[in-house]
């Protein structure tokens, strides 16, 4: 697989600085309303990759969201997926993991949850949140009973995110094509999108005391994501650092990278054999003869 071209592509070097990544649209970003009909466009163009997906049977597509609360994970996936077959898609969000997961090994309860051969999947939130909320809550680790005697060490840290390179190159081996969003939200959005909260009373039910308290270690996070980027972005599972402070222009360009990368792949409808095709004829002419 080549991933797709964009400004936002995460290197693939080692490179990759968060400090350095837009948060906002370029200037000359195009309007709210040639977003959404980009957008619309975009959906009725994945809709029928989708089909061409399930029907040829070799692939799956896994799309990753990761972010900070309140960036937009919901929203996007929504919007991105709009139009598509549901019976073509599984997407599973992946929280506080129960006793039976940790009992097994951190990728575990992701590696269940993997689309079939002419799906998509989506993981909201997922085995990366071993490297980003564990890592700025070392304290989490205590539940994994783990057999290292020093677990939370940068060596620990380094290891785990060189197990998900090599997980995530296995599947893209045995055709799980794997597409990751850092969706890219500002601190100072974050605050106003929470105060949205607050101040709208349709909104009232998404807000959550912890998630403001997870704001004192914004800059912790940043860190952990900034490593984890840097880590894993390869080839074979790229990620993309998307601007999140505008949410049209943010979902249009996850759309617009899932679509190309659909499209990049060698996705045929499966041909009919000529013993089949021979007795097309045959068959038209019995169900004419039927009539209504």
């Amino acid at each position: 697989m080549h991933p797709v071209p964009s400004p936002y592509l995460v290197p693939f070097d080692g490179s990759f600085r968060l400090a350095d990544a837009p948060q906002a649209p370029p200037v000359d970003a195009p309007s709210e309303k040639k977003l959404e009909d980009h957008l619309d466009d975009l959906n009725e163009e994945l809709a029928d990759l989708q089909r061409v997906l399930y029907a040829h049977n070799r692939y799956a597509l896994l799309l990753v969201f990761q972010a900070m609360d309140a960036a937009g994970k919901d929203g996007t996936i929504r919007k991105v997926l709009r139009g598509t077959n549901p019976a073509g898609c599984q997407v599973f969000s992946f929280k506080k993991p129960s006793s039976e997961e940790l009992d097994h090994d951190f990728l575990w309860r992701v590696a269940r949850r993997l689309p079939e051969r002419g799906r998509i999947g989506v993981f909201n939130r997922s085995h990366y949140e071993e490297v980003l909320v564990v890592r700025v809550h070392p304290e989490y680790l205590a539940g994994q009973n783990l057999p290292v005697a020093e677990p939370g060490t940068e060596a620990f840290w380094s290891r785990r995110l060189s197990a998900i390179e090599t997980w995530e190159r296995h599947l893209a081996d045995t055709g799980t094509v794997v597409v990751k969003f850092f969706l890219n939200v500002s601190r100072e959005e974050q605050r106003q999108r929470f105060l949205a909260r607050l101040d709208e009373p349709d909104k009232n039910w998404k807000f959550n005391v912890g998630d403001v308290e997870e704001r004192r270690h914004w800059d912790a996070y940043m860190d952990a994501y900034e490593a984890a980027l840097s880590a894993t972005s390869r080839p074979w599972a790229p990620w993309y650092a998307v601007p999140a402070d505008d949410k049209d222009y943010m979902r249009a360009t996850v759309a617009g990278i899932v679509v190309d990368t659909l499209k990049s792949l060698p996705l045929a409808y499966p041909p009919v054999a000529e013993s089949d095709r021979a007795r097309f004829a045959e068959m038209r002419a019995l169900l004419e003869a039927q009539g209504g």
